[in-house]
């Protein structure tokens, strides 16, 4: 399977009732080539009209922070755990979650990224089965052998723009230890236990 078969997957995706309110569904997008994939919580209204990932106020935000750390937003890969946007933008339920799951996965498969990005409660949840991301922002932890990487999402920024200079810092940290680990250094991250 080609990230381009996972995205005509999402595109005609009938396994929840978000598939009855969207406007488009919202596949990932980018590259693998920097090593790192986003994940992020559902699209918003600017992703559901557009049907492309993190364009909205949020995906700007995103977008400045990695621009901070020096990286290309096109060198890395977008996506959600949720692939609809909910009704009001209200936090995807756990049967929406599930009924994505196969979709992120399926995107995990393809990328196999040095390291999973997880931003905000929803996606730190969904992926690692955290209730809470404030205790493990900003640190690496492994999971089933695949390294993650918690954060805050962007769109707390508009809300907190205290934020903002946490999530520049937690993406350059990341970068940095992005660099390690192509250099071959062998990265120490706890084994992440719910």
């Amino acid at each position: 399977m080609s990230l381009e078969d996972a995205a005509e997957s999402v595109r005609v995706c009938s396994q929840c009732a978000l598939c009855e309110t969207r406007t488009n569904a919202v596949p990932g997008l980018g590259a693998g080539s920097s090593g790192v994939m986003f994940v992020g919580e559902a699209p918003g209204r600017s992703e559901d009209l557009r049907g492309r990932p993190f364009v909205g106020q949020a995906g700007r935000i995103l977008t400045e922070a990695l621009r901070a750390a020096g990286v290309s937003r096109d060198d890395v890969y977008i996506t959600n755990t949720v692939k609809c946007r909910p009704p009001s933008n209200r936090v995807p339920r756990q049967s929406e979650r599930d009924a994505c799951r196969a979709h992120l996965e399926a995107e995990i498969r393809i990328l196999r990224p040095l390291v999973v990005c997880v931003m905000g409660n929803t996606a730190f949840g969904s992926l690692l089965g955290g209730a809470g991301i404030t205790e493990r922002r900003g640190s690496m932890v492994r999971r089933a052998g695949m390294l993650y990487y918690p954060t805050v999402h962007p769109a707390a920024v508009i809300y907190n723009p205290s934020l903002a200079g946490v999530l520049e810092g937690d993406i350059r940290n990341l970068f940095g230890v992005v660099e390690r680990i192509r250099a071959g250094e062998v990265v120490d991250a706890p084994e992440y236990t719910p």
